[in-house]
């Protein structure tokens, strides 16, 4: 049974009668990079006999330690990030709450007062993982020192494509850019985001063009402003649909960002319903025009060009 834990240094009682093999990271959006180091412990988990378990935390230091302009968004949220590791074949994750106290432990004590806490056979890891306060002598070249002889080590090297590493920085570089064609690559999956439904101008259904307006959760992070192709689940069902991210500069400056979707064939009332958007591919830009016709010359084009889309892939 896959168990979500919480946990909070220092640690105290926790239950773990037998040996796992633990791999430690963020792992925000659970890209390529980070499936390699998941299956790499699901491989020894195997191969040992033993449960996988994942040890992360929450939330991400840079919300701790700077000072944000705005609120951290994240390429997959905390229930979408555990769903992704169970699929992986992860059995346990270990949420450690991020505090000040956690930060401060050096490198030894982050071994003896957690790891170890875990009992664990093997820590695996990226290259890059970093734990204790000295990031000098925090890497995971050095985990094996620290372990003395209580566990063993692995350490997953750099995975790349023909940009250069698969990263969580650049899949969030490229989303704000809405090219969704690397951000789909390095994921290793279609983008997803969630959200609920609601009242909106009802501007679109002049036009002959009803959107579904989506409220969309704070901390998950949208593609760039401009207008996609995508799919959206309602009700577990799927639909084509042609979404904007923008301001409505047509209607007016200085207007609120919003997620409105064009559901194509589609003609429900369904305020209220919880969504899934797929993102799929980039359509273009938004653009200020002239005046209505050009705009419905506009999105007459972008349904054409989305049908299109979809039936080529």
């Amino acid at each position: 049974m896959n168990k979500i834990i919480k946990l909070h240094y220092p640690l105290t009682d926790i239950i773990q009668p037998a040996q796992q093999v633990v791999v430690m990271g963020f792992f925000d959006g659970v890209h390529l990079g980070h499936k390699a180091v998941i299956l790499k412990g699901k491989q020894l988990a195997d191969d040992l006999g033993l449960e996988l378990a994942v040890l992360t935390y929450q939330p991400h230091p840079s919300v701790v330690f700077k000072m944000l302009s705005e609120p951290l968004k994240y390429i997959t949220t905390s229930d979408k990030k555990a769903q992704i590791l169970f699929d992986l074949g992860v059995s346990k994750i270990y949420n450690m709450q991020f505090t000040s106290l956690l930060a401060a432990l050096q490198p030894q004590e982050f071994v003896d007062e957690v790891l170890m806490k875990l009992k664990p056979a093997v820590v695996v890891a990226g290259f890059d993982h970093l734990y204790g306060s000295d990031h000098q002598s925090a890497n995971m070249s050095l985990l094996d020192t620290y372990a003395k002889k209580r566990f063993k080590v692995e350490i997953v090297p750099e995975i790349s494509d023909k940009n250069g590493k698969i990263g969580s920085t650049s899949i969030k570089r490229y989303l704000s850019e809405g090219n969704l064609t690397e951000v789909n690559n390095q994921l290793g999956r279609i983008y997803t985001t969630t959200g609920i439904v609601v009242h909106g101008e009802a501007r679109g259904r002049k036009l002959g063009f009803p959107t579904a307006n989506i409220l969309t959760p704070e901390l998950e992070r949208l593609p760039g402003i401009g207008i996609y192709s995508v799919r959206i689940s309602i009700a577990d069902q799927w639909y084509l649909g042609m979404a904007s991210i923008g301001r409505n500069v047509t209607f007016g400056d200085n207007r609120p960002l919003t997620v409105e979707i064009n559901i194509l064939n589609f003609d429900s009332v369904i305020y209220g319903e919880e969504v899934i958007i797929e993102w799929h591919h980039y359509l273009r830009g938004e653009v200020k025009y002239d005046g209505v016709d050009s705009l419905i010359a506009q999105l007459k084009k972008d349904k054409i060009d989305t049908y299109h889309y979809f039936k080529n892939i």
